[in-house]
């Protein structure tokens, strides 16, 4: 569940709020990609996203928050990540998404391929 996710250590991981907005990034993330977690709380999770993405994921973000019907949570989906530095790479992001006081929260794992 999103709390496992946000428990980890050792990899890479995210968590993000109803709007999309990043409200957890655990050291392993900030080690692994160049940004410190103040640059990325409170900004939208497009930070982390290369730009061709980021139309896909509002349309997709969307998309889950009207009929909150995931399609993509909890398998491992081959997509990128920006570095703060501005390279991309190939990572495996695997995303949970649950409801919590009547809003809905997401975490994930952001792993190089």
């Amino acid at each position: 569940d999103v709390d496992e996710i946000l428990k980890q250590t050792d990899l890479p991981a995210v968590g993000l709020d109803d709007e999309g907005l990043f409200t957890y990034v655990n050291q392993a993330f900030e080690k692994s990609y160049g940004w410190d977690k103040e640059e990325l709380l409170g900004k939208s999770v497009t930070t982390i996203m290369p730009p061709n993405f980021r139309d896909a994921h509002h349309i997709g973000f969307s998309r889950f928050l009207t009929t909150e019907k995931a399609t993509i949570a909890g398998k491992p989906l081959p997509l990128a990540v920006l570095f703060k530095d501005g390279q991309v790479h190939d990572a495996e992001h695997f995303i949970l998404a649950d409801k919590k006081d009547g809003k809905w929260r997401f975490a994930a794992t952001i792993s190089l391929r």
